[in-house]
């Protein structure tokens, strides 16, 4: 066994591979909340509707979030290295287009061709770690700075757009990745090879067409209500999208290689964690981006100031991601589950005293204790998901942890955003349907100023109450569920079965 180890050690490929597949990792990450402080700008060069924006914001993640699983399929069948290859490139083109778009209407579709492309990257460079690093042990540290990397790519996505548009126009948040994707292009047949395992099965086009259209047509309705109230169509549309995903969900159950193995949720530690990865970026995703409106557009902070306040939430999400694997090891997955949720509800609770004139402590400390909770989640979702399949089928069980990030990311402002967009409605000075909007219009006499802040406020309030809300029903729900964990040999021996030897099995068996 030592000598195996030993033959199995990963050498300077194996590490320098890992720093160049990280590098799409961050972009694709990164980009899914880049925008959040970049909105008011982009909403004064393009002046998007308020539907218009809200899709700007989260086709992206839509896009990843709805194809992932497909395309992991696709990748552990036809090649994983290939898969990079092509996604690498089209997330380029689709950056430089959305760096140029003239139109609302472009930026949109460029930022959903860069979604597709996203979805082809995070499966595949997650799978491509079992080729690099055989030894389970040397790949579990691998996953675990892959995490890391995915995580500190949606925390520092504010900031590095923050930043750029201090000094540049705000098409220079996308030019950023034009750098790392030639880098990956250039190195990547050097230091990556080709896995591919032809015994998945073929894809199912039928399963990617109904799953990604029934979450737009959904999300689609759920705006439209938001945004211009009940009427027939979104209601009717929403009903058509919910429909599609039961078909999509009933499909699933009859085909032999299924796009999401639903049976592997019976097992309530993986459900809860994979619920894990959806919730708290959803509740992150909608914090951070009416919290940056909040300090732009209330507050009157520049965008290199709202950058800056981000960094401490940001590094302690980053910091929690890496140290969870550690901690986890000490104290289980429960407890781990249970600081993650109580963490985030509690964080963002801190939103509350924020008003019109003032809150940018409470805003710090709720973006560092509700961060930790976040780089928790991360941690989490990724080790189960890949420890509780066979190698063979990495593509396709890491493509589940990362779509849920990805449709939480998405679902936090598609329905989060919706409600506090809703709010302002009913409650503002009924000018404009977004405070931007608002605070554009002519000779606005200061008291309509101040209630177009306060009915945001007001959303901005109610949106992070009913998050916390949610957090703290599914810690309750981990509490009660999850079991408490076992002596430390038990616990031992029941953490390595299915990340460490069984994966280490399938190696061997591949080989």
């Amino acid at each position: 066994m030592t000598r195996q180890h030993a033959n199995n050690a990963p050498g300077l490929r194996a590490w320098l591979g890992l720093a160049v597949v990280l590098g799409p990792v961050l972009l694709v990450s990164m980009d899914g909340s880049i925008l959040f402080l970049a909105m008011p700008r982009i909403s004064q060069a393009l002046s998007p509707t308020a539907d218009q924006a809200l899709w700007i914001l989260d086709i992206y993640g839509f896009a990843v979030g709805s194809l992932l699983v497909a395309f992991g399929s696709i990748g552990d069948r036809y090649g994983r290295l290939r898969l990079l290859v092509i996604g690498a490139t089209v997330f380029g083109l689709g950056s430089a287009g959305a760096a140029f778009a003239p139109t609302p209407e472009l930026l949109i579709a460029c930022r959903a061709l860069m979604g597709v492309a996203g979805a082809t990257l995070l499966p595949s460079a997650l799978a491509v770690l079992s080729e690099l690093f055989p030894d389970s042990r040397r790949r579990a540290q691998a996953i675990g700075i892959f995490a890391a990397a995915f995580a500190a790519g949606f925390a520092i996505g504010p900031v590095i757009g923050g930043a750029l548009l201090g000094q540049f126009w705000w098409g220079s948040v996308f030019l950023v990745n034009l750098p790392v994707i030639v880098a990956f292009l250039g190195f990547a047949p050097v230091l990556l090879r080709e896995v591919r395992s032809g015994g998945t099965g073929r894809v199912d086009p039928l399963s990617v067409v109904t799953s990604a259209g029934g979450l737009l047509l959904t999300i689609y309705g759920i705006k439209h209500l938001a945004a211009d109230g009940i009427s027939a169509l979104p209601i009717g549309t929403m009903i058509v999208g919910f429909a599609v995903l039961a078909f999509f969900g009933l499909r699933q159950r009859h085909l032999d290689n299924p796009l999401i193995d639903f049976s592997l949720f019976r097992d309530r530690v993986f459900a809860i964690a994979v619920i894990t990865g959806l919730l708290p970026l959803a509740a992150w995703s909608a914090a951070a981006y009416l919290s940056g409106i909040y300090l732009q557009s209330v507050l009157d902070l520049s965008v290199l100031h709202a950058a800056l306040l981000a960094l401490p939430g940001a590094a302690a999400l980053t910091i929690s991601c890496i140290v969870t694997p550690a901690v986890v090891e000490r104290i289980g997955k429960r407890a781990a589950l249970l600081v993650c949720h109580f963490s985030i509800a509690g964080g963002l609770l801190l939103l509350l005293p924020t008003t019109v004139t003032g809150g940018i402590g409470w805003y710090v400390a709720s973006t560092v204790i509700a961060g930790l909770g976040y780089g928790i989640s991360f941690a989490v979702v990724a080790d189960t998901a890949v420890g509780a399949v066979p190698a063979e089928r990495a593509g396709s069980a890491g493509a589940i942890a990362e779509t849920s990030n990805e449709i939480g990311n998405a679902l936090g402002i598609a329905i989060l955003g919706s409600l506090a967009a809703l709010l302002f409605r009913i409650q503002g000075p009924d000018l404009a349907p977004t405070l931007d909007e608002t605070l554009q219009v002519p000779s606005l006499l200061p008291s309509v100023v101040q209630d177009a802040k306060s009915a945001f406020v007001t959303g901005l309030h109610v949106v992070v109450l009913a998050a916390s809300l949610l957090h703290t029903a599914l810690g309750a729900a981990a509490l009660r569920w999850l079991p408490k964990p076992a002596p430390e040999e038990q616990a031992t021996e029941v953490h390595e079965e299915p990340g460490g030897a069984r994966c280490e099995q399938a190696v061997a068996e591949q080989v």
